[in-house]
């Protein structure tokens, strides 16, 4: 079974959104890098008139408005545009060439540490972390149970979770210094997000640059409208920026990351604000967004910087900028130096500006950017940015978080060691 490709559809559901893939891949394309994507598309707006766009690897795109109830709805649309194929060539003859189901699930605990099988008694521990990550994974117990639905409980489904990667951080990288009764009753903590995002980069550069798991210590930067930041020794994630929620770390779109904690009694009295309105600020008018007043899209701050030479625009880019800088330093500090940084995200990969303000003036830590060459990493290409004599390499990687999560699919369907 090991050289037949299986057809792996991986979802990745929001609150209103359901996001897919078929992915074609087998443990000799994993190997060899030779898993195929055959179709992917979103569902936006579910529980109202949603938007939906289709896309095969091979055709047109498909852009159609119809109202959804629910992302069960969605999904027996999703399958019937597959199999069906609405006016284009269906990509499925049947439902059952669809032979295994992967679930992005953004919080797996303490106890969900690898990618598993779902059961019964996976998705009860799924629910026990609800609280933990109450806008996500809710979500995707719904896509779960969407799947079940329409193909039943024998057909393999496989939940691959984002923090499951950090689940080897030491303590006293995980830990808070807060009182040690906290976490025991209620296992207050630091877990980390993004992970399959650092999991595939870092995989993906040892494979670029020819190095084993062993002898890598890198430097990962997921940054996007989300961002985070990581430290991998070995293949292992020993640190990283998001903490017990998403909040923690570098500055995003909307969100703060690391604030002062007395901030929230400051402000609660001063401006009268509930524990949930606080939670608001700081997770949805903060960040990129709240600093510029503008917008939390780093092209457009950019642009209103150049052109119109807008403060608070530039302010909120600086203030991005130098919370990355703070991190690779603390995190060459902790490793004593590294192999390579890595570059991922939509900004990550996009913006050769950021990247070169994020590495500017860091030549006494080993790090020197290549103008030339990183100007040429955007729109999807990877490669060595650094310039030739950069002890650390920086490299450009588009992330893949659907083909890793394809691919721990089929390794867990097929009991494959990972």
């Amino acid at each position: 079974m090991g050289d037949r490709a299986l057809n792996v559809l991986v979802l990745n559901c929001g609150s209103s959104s359901l996001k897919f893939q078929v992915i074609d891949t087998s443990p000799d394309a994993i190997e060899q890098d030779k898993d195929v994507r055959r179709a992917r598309g979103t569902i936006e707006r579910i529980g109202s008139e949603a938007l939906l766009t289709f896309e095969r690897a091979d055709g047109p795109v498909r852009r159609l408005a119809e109202p959804l109830r629910d992302h069960r709805a969605a999904l027996e649309r999703v399958l019937r545009w597959l199999v069906e194929g609405d006016g284009d060539a269906p990509l499925l003859g049947e439902l059952k060439e669809i032979e295994a189901v992967g679930h992005r699930v953004v919080h797996g605990g303490e106890k969900l540490v690898r990618s598993v099988r779902i059961d019964d008694g996976v998705i009860d521990a799924i629910e026990q972390t609800v609280e933990l990550a109450p806008l996500h994974n809710p979500a995707n117990l719904r896509g779960i149970q969407a799947a079940r639905a329409a193909f039943g409980r024998e057909l393999p489904q496989v939940a691959v979770f984002d923090t499951a990667f950090h689940a080897t951080m030491p303590e006293s990288a995980y830990l808070y210094a807060v009182p040690y009764s906290y976490y025991v009753r209620h296992r207050v903590r630091r877990y980390g997000f993004h992970g399959t995002s650092h999991r595939y980069v870092a995989y993906r550069w040892r494979k670029l640059a020819g190095r084993s798991k062993e002898e890598t210590k890198l430097i990962t930067l997921h940054l996007g409208n989300g961002c985070s930041a990581c430290a991998i020794v070995a293949g292992r994630s020993i640190d990283t920026s998001m903490g017990m929620t998403p909040l923690e770390g570098l500055v995003m779109g909307s969100r703060s990351g690391d604030i002062d904690p007395g901030l929230i009694q400051f402000l609660s009295h001063k401006e009268g604000l509930s524990p949930d309105e606080l939670d608001g600020m700081l997770n949805k008018q903060s960040g990129l967004l709240g600093v510029s007043g503008l917008t939390h899209d780093m092209r457009d701050l950019l642009a209103e910087a150049k052109e119109h030479g807008d403060r608070r625009a530039q302010l909120a880019v600086d203030l991005f900028v130098a919370r990355v800088r703070k991190y690779v330093g603390a995190y060459l500090a902790e490793m004593n130096g590294a192999e390579a940084i890595v570059f991922t995200g939509g900004i990550g990969e996009n913006s050769a500006e950021i990247r070169a303000r994020i590495c500017a003036n860091l030549d006494a830590l080993g790090i020197a950017l290549d103008p030339a060459k990183n100007a040429q990493a955007v729109d999807g290409r990877e490669g060595d940015v650094a310039a030739e004599g950069s002890r650390v390499r920086l490299w450009v990687i588009p992330t893949n978080e659907e083909l890793l999560i394809a691919r721990d699919t089929v390794r867990v369907a097929l009991g494959i060691e990972h």
